[in-house]
Protein backbone atom coordinates (compact mmCIF):
# COMPACT_ATOMS: atom_id res chain seq x y z
CA UNK A 1 0.00 0.00 0.00
CA UNK A 2 1.27 3.32 -0.74
CA UNK A 3 1.85 6.20 1.69
CA UNK A 4 -1.27 8.19 0.09
CA UNK A 5 -3.41 4.91 0.06
CA UNK A 6 -2.17 4.56 4.15
CA UNK A 7 -3.71 8.15 4.95
CA UNK A 8 -7.28 6.60 4.84
CA UNK A 9 -6.90 3.44 6.46
CA UNK A 10 -6.88 3.48 10.07
CA UNK A 11 -4.50 1.14 12.12
CA UNK A 12 -7.12 -0.49 13.26
CA UNK A 13 -8.61 -1.57 9.41
CA UNK A 14 -11.50 1.09 9.79
CA UNK A 15 -11.16 3.32 6.66
CA UNK A 16 -11.16 7.09 6.68
CA UNK A 17 -12.45 9.67 3.77
CA UNK A 18 -10.46 12.83 4.30
CA UNK A 19 -12.07 16.60 4.22
CA UNK A 20 -9.85 17.83 1.61
CA UNK A 21 -11.22 14.96 -0.75
CA UNK A 22 -13.79 15.54 -3.25
CA UNK A 23 -16.76 13.14 -3.05
CA UNK A 24 -15.89 10.92 -5.90
CA UNK A 25 -11.94 10.83 -5.22
CA UNK A 26 -13.04 9.59 -1.43
CA UNK A 27 -15.36 6.82 -2.92
CA UNK A 28 -13.42 5.81 -5.34
CA UNK A 29 -10.64 5.45 -3.07
CA UNK A 30 -12.49 3.43 -0.74
CA UNK A 31 -13.79 1.20 -3.03
CA UNK A 32 -9.99 0.47 -3.65
CA UNK A 33 -9.17 -0.27 -0.13
CA UNK A 34 -11.83 -2.46 0.12
CA UNK A 35 -11.16 -3.90 -2.56
CA UNK A 36 -7.38 -4.71 -1.41
CA UNK A 37 -9.00 -5.94 2.00
CA UNK A 38 -10.87 -8.22 -0.22
CA UNK A 39 -7.74 -9.73 -1.62
CA UNK A 40 -6.17 -9.64 1.76
CA UNK A 41 -8.71 -11.67 3.64
CA UNK A 42 -8.95 -14.13 1.09
CA UNK A 43 -5.32 -14.55 0.93
CA UNK A 44 -5.43 -15.37 4.40
CA UNK A 45 -8.88 -17.25 4.93
CA UNK A 46 -8.24 -19.20 1.58
CA UNK A 47 -11.55 -18.27 0.14
CA UNK A 48 -13.45 -16.28 -2.89
CA UNK A 49 -13.76 -12.46 -2.84
CA UNK A 50 -17.78 -12.99 -2.18
CA UNK A 51 -16.92 -14.51 1.19
CA UNK A 52 -14.03 -12.19 2.11
CA UNK A 53 -16.62 -9.36 0.96
CA UNK A 54 -19.41 -10.87 3.06
CA UNK A 55 -17.48 -11.37 6.07
CA UNK A 56 -15.40 -7.75 6.27
CA UNK A 57 -18.86 -5.94 5.34
CA UNK A 58 -20.37 -7.67 8.60
CA UNK A 59 -17.55 -6.77 10.75
CA UNK A 60 -17.80 -3.04 9.23
CA UNK A 61 -14.49 -3.24 7.13
CA UNK A 62 -12.00 -4.24 10.35
CA UNK A 63 -9.53 -6.95 8.65
CA UNK A 64 -9.07 -9.01 12.26
CA UNK A 65 -12.30 -9.08 13.81
CA UNK A 66 -13.63 -10.48 10.14
CA UNK A 67 -10.86 -12.95 10.32
CA UNK A 68 -11.90 -13.86 14.08
CA UNK A 69 -15.39 -14.43 12.68
CA UNK A 70 -14.43 -16.12 10.17
CA UNK A 71 -12.51 -18.93 12.28
CA UNK A 72 -14.61 -19.20 15.18
CA UNK A 73 -16.55 -22.20 13.52
CA UNK A 74 -13.33 -23.89 12.90
CA UNK A 75 -12.56 -23.26 16.89
CA UNK A 76 -15.00 -26.00 17.24
CA UNK A 77 -14.13 -28.79 14.83
CA UNK A 78 -13.02 -31.71 16.47
CA UNK A 79 -10.87 -33.52 13.98
CA UNK A 80 -10.49 -36.71 16.26
CA UNK A 81 -13.80 -37.11 17.87
CA UNK A 82 -12.83 -40.71 19.15
CA UNK A 83 -9.39 -40.98 19.37
CA UNK A 84 -9.19 -45.09 20.13
CA UNK A 85 -11.70 -45.42 16.91
CA UNK A 86 -9.47 -45.86 14.09
CA UNK A 87 -6.35 -46.78 15.91
CA UNK A 88 -4.66 -48.74 19.03
CA UNK A 89 -3.96 -46.72 22.39
CA UNK A 90 -0.41 -46.02 23.33
CA UNK A 91 -0.32 -49.16 25.68
CA UNK A 92 -1.36 -51.12 22.18
CA UNK A 93 1.50 -49.45 19.40
CA UNK A 94 3.21 -52.19 19.11
CA UNK A 95 7.30 -51.76 18.55
CA UNK A 96 7.32 -52.13 15.07
CA UNK A 97 3.70 -50.58 13.40
CA UNK A 98 2.85 -51.33 9.93
CA UNK A 99 2.97 -47.56 8.28
CA UNK A 100 1.85 -47.23 5.43
CA UNK A 101 4.74 -45.69 2.86
CA UNK A 102 4.00 -42.27 0.12
CA UNK A 103 3.62 -44.88 -2.68
CA UNK A 104 0.67 -46.14 -0.97
CA UNK A 105 -2.78 -44.80 0.45
CA UNK A 106 -1.69 -42.45 3.58
CA UNK A 107 -5.26 -41.93 4.01
CA UNK A 108 -7.17 -44.48 4.74
CA UNK A 109 -5.68 -45.05 8.21
CA UNK A 110 -4.66 -42.61 10.42
CA UNK A 111 -1.27 -43.39 12.09
CA UNK A 112 -0.18 -43.40 15.47
CA UNK A 113 2.77 -41.10 16.31
CA UNK A 114 3.67 -42.74 20.19
CA UNK A 115 6.05 -45.38 18.17
CA UNK A 116 9.06 -44.96 16.54
CA UNK A 117 8.38 -45.14 12.72
CA UNK A 118 11.28 -46.65 10.64
CA UNK A 119 12.98 -44.33 8.54
CA UNK A 120 13.92 -44.75 5.34
CA UNK A 121 17.38 -45.61 4.09
CA UNK A 122 17.09 -43.26 1.83
CA UNK A 123 16.96 -40.50 4.10
CA UNK A 124 19.63 -41.90 6.68
CA UNK A 125 21.20 -44.85 7.10
CA UNK A 126 20.39 -47.81 10.29
CA UNK A 127 23.70 -46.76 11.62
CA UNK A 128 23.37 -43.00 11.94
CA UNK A 129 19.77 -43.48 13.48
CA UNK A 130 21.45 -46.00 16.24
CA UNK A 131 23.90 -43.33 17.12
CA UNK A 132 22.19 -40.32 17.08
CA UNK A 133 25.00 -39.25 14.48
CA UNK A 134 21.39 -37.45 12.06
CA UNK A 135 18.84 -35.16 13.08
CA UNK A 136 15.72 -35.17 10.46
CA UNK A 137 14.02 -31.95 10.22
CA UNK A 138 10.51 -31.41 8.48
CA UNK A 139 9.05 -27.92 7.58
CA UNK A 140 5.18 -27.65 5.81
CA UNK A 141 2.63 -25.66 5.75
CA UNK A 142 -0.05 -27.97 6.18
CA UNK A 143 -2.93 -25.50 5.01
CA UNK A 144 -4.99 -25.97 8.14
CA UNK A 145 -7.66 -23.22 6.92
CA UNK A 146 -8.68 -25.36 4.14
CA UNK A 147 -11.67 -26.98 4.99
CA UNK A 148 -12.25 -29.89 2.19
CA UNK A 149 -10.96 -32.77 3.73
CA UNK A 150 -9.56 -31.60 6.78
CA UNK A 151 -9.41 -34.83 8.81
CA UNK A 152 -8.19 -36.98 5.86
CA UNK A 153 -5.29 -34.55 5.34
CA UNK A 154 -4.53 -34.00 9.13
CA UNK A 155 -4.26 -37.80 8.71
CA UNK A 156 -2.12 -37.75 5.77
CA UNK A 157 0.37 -35.70 7.62
CA UNK A 158 0.52 -37.77 10.08
CA UNK A 159 1.50 -40.53 7.87
CA UNK A 160 4.51 -39.18 6.62
CA UNK A 161 5.99 -37.61 10.22
CA UNK A 162 5.12 -41.04 11.17
CA UNK A 163 6.86 -42.66 8.46
CA UNK A 164 10.01 -40.86 8.34
CA UNK A 165 9.95 -39.92 12.51
CA UNK A 166 11.49 -36.31 12.25
CA UNK A 167 13.18 -34.96 15.29
CA UNK A 168 12.29 -31.59 14.90
CA UNK A 169 9.26 -30.37 12.89
CA UNK A 170 7.64 -26.93 11.86
CA UNK A 171 4.70 -25.92 11.04
CA UNK A 172 2.62 -23.21 9.25
CA UNK A 173 -1.01 -22.99 8.95
CA UNK A 174 -2.33 -24.83 12.21
CA UNK A 175 -5.81 -24.31 13.50
CA UNK A 176 -6.57 -25.28 17.12
CA UNK A 177 -8.32 -28.24 16.09
CA UNK A 178 -5.44 -29.13 14.29
CA UNK A 179 -3.31 -28.56 17.17
CA UNK A 180 -5.60 -30.60 19.40
CA UNK A 181 -5.24 -33.32 16.76
CA UNK A 182 -1.67 -33.33 16.78
CA UNK A 183 -1.11 -33.28 20.75
CA UNK A 184 -3.47 -36.63 21.02
CA UNK A 185 -1.21 -38.11 18.48
CA UNK A 186 1.78 -37.20 18.57
CA UNK A 187 2.57 -38.03 22.22
CA UNK A 188 6.14 -38.56 21.71
CA UNK A 189 6.48 -34.81 20.98
CA UNK A 190 6.74 -31.88 22.71
CA UNK A 191 4.41 -29.26 20.82
CA UNK A 192 5.13 -25.22 21.08
CA UNK A 193 2.41 -23.32 19.47
CA UNK A 194 3.24 -19.87 17.75
CA UNK A 195 -0.57 -18.87 18.62
CA UNK A 196 -3.59 -19.95 20.38
CA UNK A 197 -5.94 -18.60 18.40
CA UNK A 198 -7.24 -18.10 14.51
CA UNK A 199 -3.90 -19.90 12.64
CA UNK A 200 -0.88 -19.90 13.76
CA UNK A 201 3.12 -22.28 13.54
CA UNK A 202 3.46 -24.78 15.99
CA UNK A 203 7.22 -26.65 16.73
CA UNK A 204 7.34 -30.24 17.35
CA UNK A 205 10.03 -31.73 19.43
CA UNK A 206 10.90 -35.15 19.76
CA UNK A 207 10.98 -35.35 23.15
CA UNK A 208 13.55 -38.75 23.20
CA UNK A 209 16.13 -36.68 21.27
CA UNK A 210 15.58 -32.90 21.38
CA UNK A 211 15.63 -31.15 25.18
CA UNK A 212 13.60 -28.16 25.20
CA UNK A 213 15.33 -25.01 27.08
CA UNK A 214 13.27 -22.42 26.54
CA UNK A 215 10.85 -20.28 23.88
CA UNK A 216 9.38 -16.86 22.47
CA UNK A 217 7.53 -14.97 20.52
CA UNK A 218 8.45 -12.15 18.19
CA UNK A 219 5.68 -10.20 16.97
CA UNK A 220 5.54 -8.85 13.41
CA UNK A 221 3.90 -5.19 14.44
CA UNK A 222 3.08 -4.21 11.34
CA UNK A 223 1.84 -7.75 9.67
CA UNK A 224 -2.20 -7.46 8.35
CA UNK A 225 -1.88 -10.94 8.45
CA UNK A 226 -1.74 -12.66 12.11
CA UNK A 227 1.96 -13.34 11.53
CA UNK A 228 4.81 -14.12 14.55
CA UNK A 229 8.20 -15.70 14.85
CA UNK A 230 8.30 -18.24 16.86
CA UNK A 231 11.62 -19.39 18.62
CA UNK A 232 12.31 -22.32 20.43
CA UNK A 233 16.12 -22.68 22.60
CA UNK A 234 16.84 -26.63 22.26
CA UNK A 235 19.65 -29.25 22.84
CA UNK A 236 20.70 -32.32 20.91
CA UNK A 237 22.74 -34.33 21.99
CA UNK A 238 25.06 -31.72 23.75
CA UNK A 239 25.01 -29.03 21.06
CA UNK A 240 22.55 -26.13 21.63
CA UNK A 241 20.00 -25.21 18.46
CA UNK A 242 17.88 -22.24 17.92
CA UNK A 243 15.23 -23.17 16.11
CA UNK A 244 13.14 -20.36 14.09
CA UNK A 245 9.84 -20.59 12.11
CA UNK A 246 7.78 -18.01 10.65
CA UNK A 247 4.85 -17.57 8.01
CA UNK A 248 5.78 -14.35 6.09
CA UNK A 249 3.30 -12.31 4.84
CA UNK A 250 1.28 -13.50 2.13
CA UNK A 251 0.59 -12.09 -1.73
CA UNK A 252 2.60 -10.08 -4.00
CA UNK A 253 1.47 -6.84 -3.17
CA UNK A 254 2.65 -7.48 0.11
CA UNK A 255 6.15 -7.44 -0.86
CA UNK A 256 7.28 -4.39 1.71
CA UNK A 257 6.00 -5.71 4.46
CA UNK A 258 7.16 -9.16 3.77
CA UNK A 259 10.62 -8.10 3.30
CA UNK A 260 10.67 -5.87 6.95
CA UNK A 261 9.83 -9.58 8.10
CA UNK A 262 12.38 -10.96 6.84
CA UNK A 263 15.08 -8.18 8.09
CA UNK A 264 13.50 -9.40 11.53
CA UNK A 265 13.95 -12.62 11.51
CA UNK A 266 17.79 -12.12 9.90
CA UNK A 267 18.41 -9.62 13.08
CA UNK A 268 17.19 -12.51 15.20
CA UNK A 269 19.25 -15.11 13.56
CA UNK A 270 22.70 -13.46 14.03
CA UNK A 271 21.57 -12.28 17.43
CA UNK A 272 21.57 -16.19 18.63
CA UNK A 273 23.96 -17.43 21.02
CA UNK A 274 27.32 -17.98 18.75
CA UNK A 275 27.13 -21.49 20.81
CA UNK A 276 23.99 -22.44 19.24
CA UNK A 277 23.80 -23.28 15.50
CA UNK A 278 20.18 -21.49 14.00
CA UNK A 279 17.67 -23.34 12.09
CA UNK A 280 14.58 -20.69 10.08
CA UNK A 281 12.66 -22.61 7.92
CA UNK A 282 8.83 -21.96 6.69
CA UNK A 283 6.75 -20.78 4.36
CA UNK A 284 8.67 -17.69 3.37
CA UNK A 285 6.19 -16.41 0.72
CA UNK A 286 9.75 -15.08 -0.71
CA UNK A 287 10.66 -14.59 -4.34
CA UNK A 288 14.23 -14.70 -5.52
CA UNK A 289 14.04 -11.04 -6.62
CA UNK A 290 12.70 -10.06 -3.25
CA UNK A 291 16.02 -11.80 -1.73
CA UNK A 292 18.02 -9.82 -4.08
CA UNK A 293 16.23 -6.29 -3.23
CA UNK A 294 17.82 -6.59 0.35
CA UNK A 295 21.27 -7.44 -0.88
CA UNK A 296 20.88 -11.48 -0.34
CA UNK A 297 20.96 -13.39 2.86
CA UNK A 298 24.19 -12.51 5.49
CA UNK A 299 27.45 -14.16 3.98
CA UNK A 300 27.20 -16.67 7.69
CA UNK A 301 23.43 -17.84 6.93
CA UNK A 302 23.05 -20.59 4.16
CA UNK A 303 19.87 -20.92 1.96
CA UNK A 304 20.36 -24.94 2.62
CA UNK A 305 18.35 -25.39 -1.09
CA UNK A 306 21.39 -23.66 -2.60
CA UNK A 307 24.09 -24.07 -0.52
CA UNK A 308 22.82 -28.37 -1.18
CA UNK A 309 23.53 -27.22 -5.45
CA UNK A 310 20.29 -26.09 -5.82
CA UNK A 311 18.73 -29.70 -6.39
CA UNK A 312 16.07 -29.82 -8.96
CA UNK A 313 13.80 -32.11 -7.53
CA UNK A 314 12.67 -29.44 -4.42
CA UNK A 315 13.19 -26.30 -6.17
CA UNK A 316 9.72 -25.52 -6.36
CA UNK A 317 7.25 -26.10 -2.67
CA UNK A 318 4.26 -24.13 -4.28
CA UNK A 319 3.66 -26.04 -7.56
CA UNK A 320 0.04 -25.45 -9.27
CA UNK A 321 1.27 -27.39 -11.94
CA UNK A 322 1.77 -30.54 -9.90
CA UNK A 323 -0.46 -29.59 -6.90
CA UNK A 324 -4.20 -29.17 -7.59
CA UNK A 325 -5.62 -28.75 -4.59
CA UNK A 326 -6.24 -24.96 -5.39
CA UNK A 327 -8.30 -26.02 -8.52
CA UNK A 328 -5.76 -22.75 -9.47
CA UNK A 329 -6.87 -21.90 -13.38
CA UNK A 330 -3.24 -21.04 -13.51
CA UNK A 331 0.41 -22.23 -13.42
CA UNK A 332 2.78 -21.25 -10.15
CA UNK A 333 6.00 -22.37 -9.24
CA UNK A 334 7.26 -20.91 -6.79
CA UNK A 335 10.27 -21.86 -3.87
CA UNK A 336 7.95 -20.60 -0.95
CA UNK A 337 9.09 -23.04 1.67
CA UNK A 338 12.89 -22.20 2.31
CA UNK A 339 15.12 -23.65 5.36
CA UNK A 340 18.47 -21.18 6.24
CA UNK A 341 20.76 -22.25 8.68
CA UNK A 342 23.79 -20.36 10.74
CA UNK A 343 26.39 -22.79 12.13
CA UNK A 344 27.55 -22.45 15.54
CA UNK A 345 31.05 -20.36 16.00
CA UNK A 346 32.96 -23.12 16.28
CA UNK A 347 31.04 -24.37 13.15
CA UNK A 348 30.30 -27.97 13.45
CA UNK A 349 27.96 -30.19 15.36
CA UNK A 350 25.11 -29.64 12.30
CA UNK A 351 25.56 -30.20 8.95
CA UNK A 352 23.06 -30.39 5.96
CA UNK A 353 23.45 -33.02 4.00
CA UNK A 354 19.63 -33.87 1.99
CA UNK A 355 17.36 -32.17 0.89
CA UNK A 356 13.65 -33.98 -0.67
CA UNK A 357 9.97 -33.03 -0.75
CA UNK A 358 7.12 -34.21 1.28
CA UNK A 359 3.00 -34.74 0.18
CA UNK A 360 3.42 -35.85 -3.11
CA UNK A 361 1.36 -38.54 -3.04
CA UNK A 362 -2.43 -37.88 -3.35
CA UNK A 363 -4.94 -39.13 -0.82
CA UNK A 364 -7.62 -41.51 -0.99
CA UNK A 365 -9.98 -38.34 -1.01
CA UNK A 366 -8.19 -37.06 -4.57
CA UNK A 367 -6.05 -34.48 -3.16
CA UNK A 368 -2.82 -33.74 -1.60
CA UNK A 369 -1.85 -33.56 2.74
CA UNK A 370 -1.80 -29.73 1.65
CA UNK A 371 -1.27 -27.01 -1.38
CA UNK A 372 2.56 -26.97 -0.47
CA UNK A 373 5.22 -29.88 -0.38
CA UNK A 374 7.05 -30.36 2.80
CA UNK A 375 10.77 -30.23 3.17
CA UNK A 376 12.75 -33.07 4.63
CA UNK A 377 16.26 -32.24 5.43
CA UNK A 378 18.71 -34.84 7.05
CA UNK A 379 21.73 -32.99 9.03
CA UNK A 380 24.55 -34.94 10.21
CA UNK A 381 25.70 -34.12 13.76
CA UNK A 382 28.95 -34.10 15.06
CA UNK A 383 29.25 -35.82 18.36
Amino acid sequence: MSETESEVVQDDGGVLAPEDMDEETAESRLARDRAQQCDEFAAIASCDQAVAQCYLAENDWHMERALNSFFEPLMGQDLDPDPDADGPTQQEVPLKQEIHTPSQSVGETCIDLTAEAVIPKSSVNDAQQEDNSALIFVTWNIDGLDESNLQERARGVCSYLALYSPDIVFLQEVIPPYLAYLEKRAVSYTIIPGNEDGYFTAIMLKKSKVKLISQEITPFPSSSMMRNLLTVHANVSGNNLCLMTSHLESTKEHTKERLNQLKIVLKKINEAPESSAVIFAGDTNLRDQEVSKIGGLPSNILDIWESLGKPEHCRYTWDTKMNNNLRAPYTCRLRFDRIFFRASKDGGHFIPSTLNLLGLEKLDCGRFPSDHWGLLCVFDVIL
